[in-house]
């Protein structure tokens, strides 16, 4: 057991909790992509799980931990849309309700899935609301049940899952693993993990170069927000500061913070296309990106990191990988 929010005993049971829900998604290598980087790259293939992202992981396990009356009111959560897809199909499987606040400029067809599941949506602007506030007020009007996208330490023991699998399926020691991060959830799981697991293991936060309020936490020392008014194509990412719970963990143990220009992301999904063959959102690819260029050495290394997600239309996906965005 450790200080933080979540351990790795936690993680074991949320695994458990999760077999037979979740799928155990490929850690993926390719042979001549380590001979070219002249180290082993692993990827985690979340963009291959339920809903098309890791974040049913979180949102499954949380809803398992509420009681029976608790269900029966329904969950309310914020998100841009990777957890609002994992929770709006959590709450299917678990004969709950959900609404989702999300950002009015939100991919339309992860809006068009959520509500294809069943949840409500409730839309703000990201520029000018709070999406704390929005469901602040929705729980204060209907009695639903919050399931964050990764402030709570049954969110976070799901989450960590991913990052278990990894390590069991790796085949041997890590030099670094990468983790794209928005609110810090899954990276402090990964980072609370490897610390009790595989002590020594770096692990790296990944995010977008104009959102990257975790690395500018880091060494800082507090949390430090975005500026308002930026963007990315990394949508699943944008998130305006670090959620406090992750980043107690992640300030203590993160070797540091990695980032990608949006040019350097399109580059990634269309490596990620090319040699493995699989279809990424851009915000899921950060990690194999600060690989790429070269912020994260390789070279008679072990190197892993998550790709968080796939959700993405074709349209937006081929233009992407065509640099006409």
């Amino acid at each position: 057991m450790n200080e933080y929010a979540v351990s790795i005993d936690d993680i074991r049971a949320a695994a458990s909790a999760l077999d037979g829900v979740v799928i155990r998604t490929p850690l993926l290598e390719n042979p001549d992509v380590n001979a070219m980087l002249g180290g082993r790259l692993l990827l985690k293939a979340e963009n291959l799980q339920r809903t098309g992202a890791f974040k049913i992981r979180g949102a499954y396990h949380r809803m398992l931990g509420l009681t029976a009356e608790e269900r029966a009111r329904g969950a309310v959560t914020y998100s841009s849309g990777n957890h609002a897809l994992g929770l709006a199909r959590a709450v299917q499987i678990l004969g709950s309700s959900a609404v989702i606040v999300m950002p009015s400029d939100a991919p339309a067809a992860k809006m068009q899935a959520v509500r294809d599941m069943g949840a409500e949506i409730v839309l703000y602007d990201r520029d000018t609301q709070n999406s704390a506030d929005v469901v602040e007020r929705i729980m204060s009007e209907t009695g639903r049940v919050e399931v964050p996208p990764s402030a709570h330490p049954q969110v976070l023991a799901g989450a960590g899952t991913a990052a278990l699998e990894i390590l069991e399926d790796a085949g041997g020691p890590l030099d670094a693993v990468l983790v794209p991060c928005g609110g810090g959830g899954l990276t402090a799981a990964t980072a609370a993990l490897m610390a009790e697991a595989a002590p020594g293991t770096p692990v790296f936060s990944a995010e977008p170069a104009l959102f990257d309020d975790t690395r500018r936490s880091l060494e800082a020392g507090y949390r430090v927000a975005n500026p308002k008014g930026h963007r990315t194509i990394c949508d699943a990412i944008m998130t305006p500061i670090p959620g406090e719970l992750t980043f107690s963990i992640n300030r203590d143990l993160l070797a540091g913070g990695a980032t990608a220009t949006d040019a350097e992301v399109s580059n990634a999904m269309r490596f990620a296309y090319e040699r493995f063959r699989i279809v990424t959102e851009p915000g899921a690819v950060v990690g194999l990106a600060a690989v790429l260029n070269g912020q994260v050495p390789t070279k008679g290394r072990t190197v892993a990191t998550i790709i968080t997600g796939g959700n993405i239309d074709i349209a937006r996906f081929a233009a992407l990988l065509q640099d006409e965005e």
